[in-house]
C-alpha cells in the first residue's frame, strides 16, 4: 500500500494520507452503519452533542455547532470491525508501527452540514500518554473532505516537539496555534489519514451543505505501555497484526461489581 518514501515522510512529518484504502462498497457499508448508530443512540436516549467547549470560538457561535461522536463503534456494527483489521490497513500499520499492532479504541465523528463543530488544535497524547509514542490515529474518510466542510489540518513535524501543555488538557492555546495555519489534508471517501498522537491537528467547522463523516481508529505497538491509567475500555488490546509478546499484559484489569 505504501512505499519506503511514504514511511520516511510519516517519520519526518508525523502524518501520511493514504489513498484508496477502502473501496466504494466498504465506504457505503460504514456510512450506513454510522447513520444507524445515530438512530439507535437517539432511540436509546443516548444521543448527545460532543462538540468541544472552550474559548477558541465566541460563545454565540459555539452554541450553534454540532458534533456527533460515539466511541467503540466496532462494538456497534461489524462493518467497523472489518475496517479495523482490513488487510490494507494492516499493511500500512506494519510499515509505520511495526510487525505487532494493537487496537486502542475506535470512534466516529460526524460534522453535519452548515454547523458541524470545529476541533481546536491539539495533540491526542494528553488523553492516553504512552512510553514510546508509537500511538497513531487512522482517520477513515467516509465523505469527500476539503477546507469548506472542515477537513483535518496538521502541523507537519510537530510530533518532534514532544508533548505540549494543553488548556484543561483538551486543546492548545488557539492564539498560538490557530487552526487555519495547519496544512489542510484534503481527502476522498476511502482515503485514510494516519497521524502520530503527538502531531498537532485540528479542523475548522463545516460551513458547506455537505456532511463530513469520519471513523477514527487508534493503534499502538503492544510493547508501548501507557504511562497513566486513562482511557481504558473493554475492547482495548485487540491484535490487528502480529502478536502480543507480553502474555500477562493483553488486556486492562477490569472488575465487574
Amino acid at each position: 500500500m505504501i512505499t519506503r518514501e511514504d514511511v520516511e515522510f510519516y517519520k519526518e512529518n508525523g502524518y501520511l494520507l493514504v489513498k484508496g484504502v477502502f473501496n466504494q462498497q466498504e465506504v457505503e457499508e460504514m456510512r450506513q452503519a454510522v447513520e444507524e448508530i445515530i438512530i439507535r443512540a437517539a432511540e436509546a436516549k443516548a444521543d448527545r452533542n460532543d462538540q468541544w467547549r472552550g474559548d477558541f470560538l465566541p460563545p454565540d457561535e459555539l452554541k450553534k455547532l454540532v458534533l456527533k461522536g460515539f466511541h467503540d463503534v466496532h462494538y456497534h456494527d461489524a462493518a467497523f470491525m472489518r475496517a479495523v483489521i482490513h488487510p490494507n490497513m494492516a499493511a500500512v500499520l506494519q510499515q509505520i508501527i511495526g510487525p505487532n499492532v494493537q487496537l486502542h479504541h475506535s470512534k466516529m465523528l460526524v460534522k453535519p452540514p452548515e454547523n458541524g463543530a470545529a476541533f481546536p488544535m491539539h495533540q491526542d497524547h494528553p488523553y492516553f500518554p504512552h512510553e514510546k509514542h508509537s500511538m497513531l490515529a487512522a482517520s477513515v474518510h467516509l465523505d469527500y473532505a476539503d477546507e469548506e466542510n472542515g477537513c483535518l489540518r496538521v502541523i507537519p513535524g510537530s510530533h518532534r516537539t514532544g508533548s505540549l501543555p494543553h488548556v484543561g488538557q483538551h486543546y492548545l492555546n488557539h492564539k498560538e496555534y490557530p487552526v487555519k495555519e495547519g496544512t489542510p489534508c484534503v481527502a476522498e471517501a476511502g482515503d485514510v489519514l494516519f497521524f502520530n498522537y503527538l502531531t498537532i491537528h485540528g479542523s475548522e467547522s463545516n460551513k458547506s451543505s455537505r456532511t463530513r463523516r469520519n471513523v477514527l481508529f487508534q493503534y499502538r505497538d503492544p510493547s508501548d505501555f501507557p504511562t497513566e491509567n486513562t482511557h481504558f475500555d473493554w475492547g482495548m488490546g485487540l491484535m490487528v497484526t502480529g502478536k502480543n509478546p507480553h502474555f500477562t499484559k493483553v488486556k486492562p484489569e477490569y472488575k465487574i461489581i
